[in-house]
């Protein structure tokens, strides 16, 4: 078994702490190793990956950003936290972003699925 970022699992109970942890979320920051994401599919799973990413560099710059006003960063609510994901936080919201990386890849590397 390997953990997010190809190091063995030392542990084999390790990986079921993960997911009991995880519970019903599909994306966990992992202290000391990075980021975890999961989804029915490997698109989707991936799709989380990458937009997880992305969002916590915009988390990291926004409180930069706010350190230097002495002000806290703005919170959105929780209604429209609820909006975000019935648009685009859904198992095939997540599949379906990723469809048009995965035809870049695909053209850019068609040996990909050799």
């Amino acid at each position: 078994m390997y953990d997010d970022f190809g190091g063995v699992v030392v542990e084999l109970d390790e990986g079921q702490r993960i997911a009991n942890a995880l519970g019903p979320n599909k994306a966990a920051i992992l202290q000391n190793h990075g980021l975890l994401t999961v989804g029915k599919t490997v698109d989707e799973a991936a799709w989380w990956f990458i937009t997880m990413e992305r969002s916590c560099q915009v988390q990291i710059l926004a409180e930069s950003a706010a350190a230097r006003t002495g002000q806290a960063p703005k919170l959105i609510g929780d209604a429209a936290a609820r909006q975000a994901y019935s648009i685009v936080g859904t198992a095939q919201a997540g599949w379906f972003q990723f469809q048009p990386l995965y035809a870049r890849i695909v053209k850019e590397q068609p040996d990909l699925l050799d």
